[in-house]
């Protein structure tokens, strides 16, 4: 936590920091596209009938997969974090700025709300699937699910891409980034759509204007990424392998 840092005024202006940004946008745009076009997709070929086991694998690989790529292509660039949560994450071990992370965050959600408005425009006026809880869950279930989940995701980032002391593993990060998110999807997406992301709620609230429920796919995410990352930076990487804040963060 000691660790945690503002950064300097001028940081938001810097080429590295905008290109880091752009870098985000167009990755969930990606993603977004992607996995949310699935489940659109999946809605047209069932003539929005009723959630099925196959739906729920298909969505599953299909976010597993669009995260994969999308991490991958940003990984250079601005870390490929690809969620506000995992930005956060970063954030509390001191591996970004504030102000870096403030420009991430807005990047993001910007992203997903055009790649939305993408699909919407694509599909002739249908409508985007927005994150809301399954029949008979409350919202502190869904939030319980959602800050494992998180915890899950950001753990692994950690482990595979933050870790100073990585090695070899870090070049199969975005592959096991994408592996947690499908996998978590089998588990707590027929409960509360297995979010894990802000951004990815917020395009389609944004787009649809369903705001029902919607705070629990921001606190659950940012909870389990600041555990993550105080667990994972305090107990393995610890003041030994922690690395000097640089310009290009993580």
């Amino acid at each position: 936590m000691y660790r945690i840092a503002v950064g300097s005024p001028g940081e938001a202006g810097q080429p590295d920091a905008i290109r880091a940004a752009f870098a985000e946008f167009f990755s969930m745009i990606i993603f977004v596209f992607a996995g949310e076009g699935s489940v659109m997709a999946y809605n047209k070929l069932t003539n929005n009938g009723p959630a099925t086991p196959g739906g729920l694998i298909a969505a599953s690989l299909s976010h597993a997969f669009g995260l994969f790529v999308a991490v991958s292509v940003g990984a250079n660039i601005s870390g490929g974090h690809v969620n506000p949560a995992v930005t956060f994450g970063a954030f509390i071990g001191g591996n970004i700025t504030l102000l870096r992370s403030i420009l991430y965050w807005i990047a993001q959600l910007l992203g997903s709300v055009v790649a939305c408005i993408l699909l919407k425009s694509a599909t002739g006026g249908m409508e985007t699937s927005g994150f809301s809880l399954s029949p008979g869950v409350s919202v502190w279930n869904a939030l319980a699910f959602e800050i494992v989940m998180t915890f899950g995701l950001v753990y692994t980032v950690y482990a595979t891409a933050v870790d100073p002391k990585k090695g070899n593993v870090g070049i199969v990060a975005p592959i096991a980034i994408g592996f947690i998110v499908g996998a978590n999807i089998l588990v707590g997406g027929a409960f509360d759509g297995a979010s894990m992301n802000p951004a990815v709620s917020f395009g389609p609230a944004v787009v649809t204007w369903s705001w029902t429920h919607h705070w629990v796919y921001w606190v659950g995410p940012f909870i389990g990424a600041a555990i993550a990352a105080i667990i994972y930076d305090n107990i393995f990487i610890g003041d030994d392998g922690h690395e000097p804040l640089s310009g290009s963060d993580f």
